[in-house]
């Protein structure tokens, strides 16, 4: 019998896991309270999405510390209650400042695919302390990249700590989603980091193998009634922003007052309107300075607002590391007649993205930048039109046009600087469950007195399993292809670099998980009779030990061949690098430690030859929090660069420290301070935030910045006062 039984236990097992998980959100009349509190009648009579399952440190056993999430709706709201379980209340809070991210610290987050086609999904979180975040995530979840995590909306949100466990309630207005109208099923997951029991838990059972946010396994989330129309607000967000400053090394005063505004609108349910005036983006955190001891320009993130909903429309075609050809921090940049890089005003611009219908996605985005004759830059018109068509369970198949063109003619510019044209299709493959990825394009240039070999076109395939992972990619860039509202590394280059990657799974009650790797990547010129230009083979070994620290070790076999002189350091009058073949090997050692305890660290030595000379670097990172209040980090880079007489010799320093001071959870002050040697640059970055309203804010942003080469001395100052309201009409 005691067989009989076991036999059944496991059948039932075997079909409940092959089958959909789901849950019922129940329709409602009655007004819910919210205050974190669970107690009105329909939250007792409403089924709950419960049996979590580890992800890490496992992901075969349930969850030892379950959530239990309920859902109701009205006409306009959907109404979650959720309780989250705990074998204590020593939670992990870091900061009350909204968009916290989720590693190393207690939270829930609910992911929302409300179009079912496992690709794009709406995330909202919270925390213990009722801090909240919300953004989006665009490519299925398979990569890191995919999150935009500048999005904001209105709703809701109420905590309640208790010994064992934290009770939430949120009221998401429907307006803050894009869904079909009449539509009963939303796909739905939600995964909750428990530092107590050191439990990373998923609701539907994801596969270490994938990321925890991939949008492959999902559950449904049934509504009784079917959706009405969201009839979103209009949203009209007003600016006003005073400056003053001085520009030392000139000795020009400045000040400055602009006003400005952006407007969102939603057509239908699932299409969105922005519209911006005159935008400021003053209050954009400054970016993070890097070393660059490469040939080739550094990509950094956008973080400017009126970019990001639905970015991955605009942004996800090509390869993003060689041939992007749309980079939307292109537009706002110029370069002046001393080859700087320099602020272009931004007149105005409207973008429309969102869903056509289940399969159909289209971005349409237009931007108009001045002109600045002083520095000979003409005034442009800059449009992307892209389309974006569902294929098989989760892939898709895109097409896309840029052109950014010069509104008029000008005496300083040549006809090939008129205007830029690429249009392009790019197919990207996602299995079912994932197992198999792949991308694969072919985009085409335009630009005046140009013709011929002005294509870039990319493949890779990827096989992902629990125990291996192999990848197959290329890709080609013809000498002629441009895009110059794109981030293109070089051109002339055939590429190949696939990899191969093995998992293990030790029992152990130290080590996680290991793999190894190896990752070859081949750079050959074909205008040059197909000359190897560069190589790199990449071996690792990574581990993942079961309290969340993390070690990785690595050898690189290098091969350059310079076409023109170079000095990697970058030191002023120095002997550059002569043209001709460099190979050299390095190592490096990278561990993060446990980022639960309130001191956590990442450190990255690394060592070896360097062109014909030698190197050895330090990059580390220390971090310190008194929760929930003040967290700080400090970042260290240094590079000692030794190369051969009459070569030059270097020590190249980055130094970042960074304070967060978050009084509550609407008022913040955040200071970056940043030196670099490299850029001869030492820079103070001090931001006052208050949240007066939701999504409206008051900042006070203070800039200074300092030559430190031979003397220390200021080169520009600044300070804003920038006031925005959040006007839903």
């Amino acid at each position: 019998m005691k067989y009989l039984l076991l036999f059944a236990f496991l059948l039932n097992s075997y079909f409940g896991l092959s089958q959909t998980k789901k849950v019922h959100v129940k329709y409602i009349s009655e007004a819910i309270v919210l205050d974190g509190h669970l107690n009105e009648t329909a939250w007792r009579e409403t089924q709950a999405a419960t049996n979590f399952w580890n992800y890490f440190p496992t992901d075969s056993l349930q969850a030892k510390q379950q959530a239990e999430i309920k859902m109701l709706h009205d006409d306009t709201n959907l109404y979650i209650g959720m309780k989250v379980n705990a074998s204590g209340n020593d939670f992990v809070v870091p900061s009350l400042r909204r968009d916290f991210t989720a590693g190393g610290s207690d939270n829930i987050t609910l992911m929302f695919d409300t179009f079912n086609d496992a690709t794009n999904a709406f995330i909202f979180g919270t925390n213990p302390e009722g801090v909240k975040r919300e953004m989006l995530l665009s490519g299925g979840g398979t990569e890191l990249r995919g999150f935009t995590m500048a999005w904001d909306t209105k709703w809701k949100s109420e905590t309640m700590m208790h010994k064992d466990h934290y009770s939430v309630e949120w009221v998401i207005p429907f307006s803050a989603f894009k869904y079909r109208e009449g539509e009963t099923k939303w796909r739905f997951n939600s995964y909750h980091f428990d530092t107590q029991s050191n439990e990373n838990n998923t609701w539907v059972n994801i596969p270490q193998s994938q990321y925890i946010f991939n949008l492959a396994f999902m559950g449904d989330m049934i509504f009784e009634k079917p959706l009405g129309k969201s009839k979103s607000p209009i949203s009209i967000i007003p600016y006003v922003n005073g400056l003053v400053g001085k520009d030392y090394e000139t000795d020009k005063e400045t000040s400055d007052f602009k006003v400005g505004a952006d407007a969102k609108f939603t057509i239908g349910n699932s299409m969105n309107l922005d519209l911006t005036v005159n935008p400021d983006f003053s209050q954009v955190e400054v970016d993070q300075q890097v070393t660059n001891l490469t040939r080739f320009e550094v990509g950094l993130p956008e973080r400017r607002q009126f970019f990001i909903e639905n970015n991955d429309l605009f942004n996800d075609f090509g390869n993003s590391r060689d041939s992007n050809p749309f980079f939307s921090r292109r537009i706002g940049i110029a370069t002046d007649t001393d080859d700087n890089t320099i602020e272009n005003d931004i007149i105005a611009g409207v973008r429309l993205s969102g869903k056509i219908n289940n399969d159909l996605r289209i971005g349409l985005l237009n931007m108009q930048t001045s002109e600045d004759i002083a520095n000979e830059i003409a005034a442009t018109n800059n449009a992307v039109i892209t389309a974006q068509h569902k294929l098989f369970s989760r892939s898709n198949i895109s097409f896309m046009f840029i052109n950014k063109q010069a509104t008029k003619d000008y005496d300083f510019m040549d006809d090939g600087e008129k205007y830029n044209r690429v249009f392009g299709v790019d197919y990207r493959l996602a299995s079912k469950d994932n197992t198999w990825v792949g991308k694969y394009y072919l985009h085409k240039s335009f630009t005046p007195n140009s013709s011929g070999n002005d294509i870039s076109t990319g493949a890779s395939t990827e096989y992902r399993s629990r125990n291996y992972n192999i990848r197959l990619s290329g890709l080609w860039i013809g000498d002629n292809f441009a895009s110059d509202l794109g981030f293109i590394r070089r051109t002339d280059i055939f590429k190949i670099d696939p990899r191969f990657r093995r998992n293990f799974w030790p029992k152990s009650k130290k080590l996680q998980s290991h793999n190894i790797s190896i990752t070859p990547i081949f750079i050959w010129r074909p205008e040059l009779d197909f000359e190897n230009s560069d190589y790199t083979i990449a071996t690792s070994w990574e581990g993942s030990f079961q309290n969340t620290s993390e070690i990785e070790v690595e050898m690189y076999n290098r091969y350059i061949r310079l076409y023109e002189p170079f000095d990697p350091t970058g030191t002023d009058g120095s002997v550059a690098l002569p043209i001709g073949d460099y190979k050299y090997t390095s190592f490096s050692l990278e561990y993060e430690s446990d980022r639960r305890k309130v001191f956590s660290y990442e450190i990255n030595p690394s060592f070896g030859k360097f062109f014909n000379g030698k190197i050895v670097s330090l990059e580390t990172q220390l971090n310190y929090r008194i929760q929930p209040f003040f967290s700080s980090s400090i970042q260290i880079n240094y590079d000692h660069i030794e190369l051969p007489d009459p070569y030059p010799k270097a020590d190249i320093w980055l130094i970042g420290p960074r304070f967060d001071v978050t009084f509550n959870k609407s008022v913040f002050w955040a200071t970056f301070i940043q030196y670099s040697s490299q850029r001869d640059n030492f820079g103070v970055n001090a931001r006052v935030q208050w949240r007066f309203a939701p999504l409206s804010d008051l900042f006070i942003v203070y800039n200074d910045n300092y030559r430190t080469h031979d003397v220390f001395a200021p080169r520009v100052r600044s300070i804003n006062l920038k006031l925005n309201y959040w006007l839903n009409i």
